[in-house]
């Protein structure tokens, strides 16, 4: 697999004052739609693999903004795998109101074990690799 679509329909939290979304939410819905990504895959943001906990920490994230977002919109979230390394995954994300793009962001996490020795990067598990192709240019 690699893109996943989702859509998000803004709530009061997600707004300020002026009833817009705040520009802070657009990095919670991009990693709301990782997650939603992994679990459809059978993972997620933290899985035990043996006596190893792994997770996937952000290593870099962006976000421009385009038009903005109103308490009430339903916004389309399409993501996709814009490189796989052998230890993290970056993703590019658009999101729309209908038609009309109102931004695009990226993020880069890196697979990390944590066990008895510390926190570190790692091979992304086999069985979640053989799932998730880098989508085509």
């Amino acid at each position: 697999m690699h893109e996943f679509r989702t859509r998000r329909k803004i709530e009061f939290s997600d707004t300020d004052m002026g009833g817009v979304v705040h520009f802070s939410r657009f990095f919670i819905f991009m990693e709301t739609a990782e997650d939603e990504f992994l679990r459809q895959l059978g993972s997620s943001f933290w899985m035990q693999e043996g006596d190893v906990t792994v997770g996937w920490p952000k290593v870099e994230v962006t976000c421009n903004y385009l038009n903005s977002a109103h308490y009430g919109d339903e916004l389309d979230i399409h993501m996709k795998v814009a490189r796989k390394g052998t230890k993290s995954l970056t993703y590019e994300f658009t999101f729309h109101r209908g038609d009309e793009e109102l931004a695009h962001g990226r993020t880069t996490s890196v697979c990390c074990a944590s066990g008895p020795d510390g926190f570190h990067s790692i091979d992304i598990p086999e069985k979640l690799a053989q799932q998730i192709q880098q989508a085509p240019d």
